[in-house]
């Protein structure tokens, strides 16, 4: 039931409204395709109203009615207050300083935060070639924190990635700082069972919420690493009435404009 006791939700919701609570009001996010822009727009038409959605091609506090399926999506630049260069994008905003949150997907996670949506195997001969880098290794360089939004499973979240296309905390504790990445590097994972945080020292990924009915063995048998649970686990909050209804609205306008609900993959 929502925390209104009034609509059942599904576990890509949960996910998605979590992700969402995440954003600050007024926040400028730079903003990943797929369910890192769903989680982006969601905030948008609920808490955070004043968001500075900001995508890689170019378009600075877009407000798409519909969920885009590329950067290159004219609803974007469309709605935007503005549209720059990507060159300025990444120059100006990114590397300046002037991003807050990195909102990013992945196709593989590593207890560290390292993502990989490079290749899954070996590089050169890969059982699966996935869409690559884009944007996300500068993101997760150079913005000020970092989410990271993905489905969990024992295929998602892997004791050594394949590849790492963007940095996390590298190999833990303090080596990130020790690359010379500024910003605090992924500050949450939210998948469809939990909530993870760094630990503090280590910077290892550890649940810290778990979603309305999920239990501890669930996580643990859909993580590929020996999986720790935080000393004051809590509950995540179940979605509200309005953002059950917000999401849907979001999913079924964008359905009707391209086919599909958007950010499922």
């Amino acid at each position: 039931m929502s925390a209104n006791g009034t609509n059942d939700y599904s576990t890509s919701e949960m996910m998605t409204v979590a992700a969402a609570r995440r954003l600050g009001n007024g926040s400028v996010c730079f903003v990943g395709i797929g369910l890192p822009s769903k989680a982006a727009n969601l905030a948008r038409l609920t808490h955070a109203p004043e968001v500075v959605l900001i995508y890689e091609s170019g378009p600075i506090g877009a407000k798409p009615s519909v969920l885009p399926l590329s950067i290159g999506d004219g609803e974007l630049a469309e709605t935007a207050d503005t549209v720059v260069p990507t060159g300025e994008i990444f120059r100006y905003w990114l590397q300046g300083g002037r991003i807050d949150v990195g909102f990013l997907g992945a196709a593989q996670v590593d207890k560290f935060g390292n993502i990989n949506t490079t290749v899954i195997g070996d590089y050169h001969q890969p059982k699966v070639r996935l869409p690559g880098a884009g944007g996300a290794p500068e993101i997760a360089g150079s913005a000020t924190e970092v989410l990271v939004i993905l489905k969990q499973s024992h295929r998602t979240f892997v004791d050594k990635l394949a590849f790492i296309t963007s940095v996390g905390h590298g190999e833990g504790g303090d080596h990130r700082q020790r690359l010379g990445l500024p910003g605090a590097g992924p500050v949450a994972i939210i998948t469809d069972l939990c909530i993870m945080t760094p630990e503090a020292g280590s910077n290892e990924f550890v649940v810290t919420s778990l979603h309305s009915g999920v239990t501890r063995e669930q996580v643990i048998e859909n993580t590929g690493w020996a999986i720790r649970f935080a000393d004051q686990l809590t509950e995540t909050a179940a979605p509200t009435d309005a953002e059950l209804e917000a999401l849907r609205a979001l999913e079924a306008r964008t359905a009707a404009a391209h086919g599909q609900a958007g950010g499922d993959e």
